[in-house]
């Protein structure tokens, strides 16, 4: 917590000291009059605090009740790294009492459970597939031991997020591969507003909370994926509802199905294809597996859920129920300012994005409606677009091409030249483009004149002003047949040119 921050971080410091002391003194009890009754009986319970890696813990086999586990999330956060400079301090003051756990000279970075590109670099393979390998049978290993510690009818909660679906596949894979099985999950807002960790930045709020217990029994033969898959979709469906109406949304809403599809595809687990699927490109697959066409993954029950969630949020963007639906590439760009809210955000989900409504990341979106700058994407408004040449023609083809056409217009030269360029390609009524202007309107950032501020930020300005040329143009061609837009609550103030999600 940034103490810097107005009104957020000291307040927060204070809040949280006194809730602290308001817990101890319920612990201590309070007499009559009101004061610390330290003479009190009070039971004394048996706490052990141990210091040990959790791949090799020193307790018998079958002896926990209940392990609560915050792993590391995958390659948010080098803890290692960022611990040697105070280790190095504390290994002068608590290293005289426990030198056995500052023997080394800096932090031991090799058996970190992080997907941590740097211990790979250079090494054949790609850096960060072997660093994702390195950190899924790490973690592989962890739940192994926890399974071998707990009682048959113990429980595990694992507290996890992250953006990135390989993360996640990484995260299901080792608990599958330790015999465990997802039996309820919950998303949870671990985030303070003011946390430096999603502050300004298109991070996650939540943390999900899953619950495991150890599988009973291995089925004898695999089920099919092609009977498993509707079953995870309908247990998302049933689940989106619930999670927005507790005020989940964006990237969180993504982040919140994931649970209910891994509950569903780990209880179903051994998984096969019952048709081949084709091979990937080779930047999109794992080098250190050979390709098996009917092999299933975690992944692909996170797909399942993107696209169950995607259809959700369509209709929840596009209110008037039409019967037209919009084009691939509006939808891209649509869903992109909806999960994440700002401009800029990972390429990983910008790929898989495009693989939920069926186009080819490379050949379909980027360069025409984005960029991709180091592992990140950056949406374009519509006067970059045509700066950068891939705005195209005013059709029927793709409404976001058309809308960008009618903002440009409109905040180049007037809302009646915006509404001409409508009228002339003849879709001044088209059903199809009054949803696309209620979607666009109800996800980008508003402007100035929207929001009550007195100016939108530099990394948002041209989203912004795309959205009140488009506003302007609603209420003057079509009041009547759109929606007035819902303006988001939380609107990032600055482009971030790096992210660091909740720590684990």
């Amino acid at each position: 917590m940034a103490p810097t921050i107005t009104g957020l971080g000291y307040d927060w410091a204070i809040e949280q000291t006194g809730k602290a002391l308001g817990e101890l003194i319920d612990l201590l009890g309070q007499s009559s009059d009101g004061k610390l009754a330290f003479t009190e009986p009070r039971p004394k319970p048996c706490v052990r605090i141990t210091c040990a890696s959790a791949d090799a813990l020193p307790l018998e086999d079958a002896s926990v009740d209940c392990v609560v586990m915050d792993p590391p999330y995958y390659d948010n956060v080098m803890y290692a790294e960022l611990s040697d400079f105070f280790y190095v301090w504390l290994k002068r003051t608590a290293g005289l009492l426990y030198p056995e756990l500052f023997a080394n000279h800096l932090t031991d970075k090799d058996r970190e459970a992080v997907a941590n590109p740097a211990k790979f670099a250079g090494q054949k393979g790609g850096a960060r597939n072997l660093a994702g390998r390195d950190y899924q049978e790490r973690m592989s290993s962890i739940f192994k031991e926890q399974r071998r510690v707990l009682k048959p009818d113990g429980i595990m909660t694992v507290m996890f997020t992250h953006k990135a679906a390989g993360a996640w596949d990484a995260l299901a894979k080792g608990l599958m591969d330790a015999g465990f099985t997802i039996t309820a999950s919950w998303p949870v807002n671990t985030e303070a507003e003011g946390s430096l960790h999603i502050r300004e930045k298109s991070a996650a709020r939540s943390t999900i909370f899953l619950v495991c217990r150890v599988r009973e029994t291995s089925a004898s033969e695999s089920r099919y994926w092609e009977e498993v898959e509707p079953l995870v979709r309908q247990a998302v469906r049933d689940k989106v509802k619930e999670f927005q109406e507790a005020g989940i949304g964006g990237i969180d809403l993504y982040l919140a199905s994931f649970g209910p599809a891994l509950q569903v595809f780990t209880e179903a687990w051994p998984l096969t294809r019952g048709t081949a699927r084709p091979q990937p490109k080779a930047k999109q697959r794992d080098l250190f597996e050979e390709f098996d066409p009917y092999a299933v993954r975690p992944e692909d029950a996170l797909e399942a859920a993107r696209r169950e969630v995607k259809q959700w949020r369509m209709e929840q963007l596009a209110t008037v129920k039409r019967q037209h639906h919009l084009d691939a590439l509006t939808e891209w760009y649509v869903l992109a300012w909806d999960a994440f809210r700002a401009p800029r955000f990972p390429s990983d989900e910008a790929l898989k994005l495009a693989r939920v409504v069926g186009l080819d990341f490379d050949q379909d979106v980027k360069k025409v409606v984005c960029e991709v700058k180091g592992d990140d994407v950056i949406l374009w408004d519509s006067v970059t677009r045509h700066r950068n040449g891939s705005l195209r023609h005013v059709s029927d083809e793709c409404m976001l091409d058309t809308l960008h056409w009618a903002a440009k217009t409109g905040r180049e030269q007037n809302t009646g030249a915006a509404r001409n360029l409508i009228e002339e390609a003849r879709l001044i009524g088209d059903p199809t483009l009054l949803t696309a202007m209620e979607a666009l309107l109800n996800v980008l950032p508003p402007g100035a004149a929207s929001a009550g501020r007195k100016k939108p930020d530099a990394n948002l300005a041209g989203a912004a002003n795309d959205f009140e040329a488009l506003e302007r143009l609603r209420k003057l061609a079509f009041a009547e047949t759109v929606p007035a837009p819902k303006i988001p609550v939380q609107i990032p103030l600055e482009l971030s040119t790096g992210e660091v999600e909740g720590d684990g």
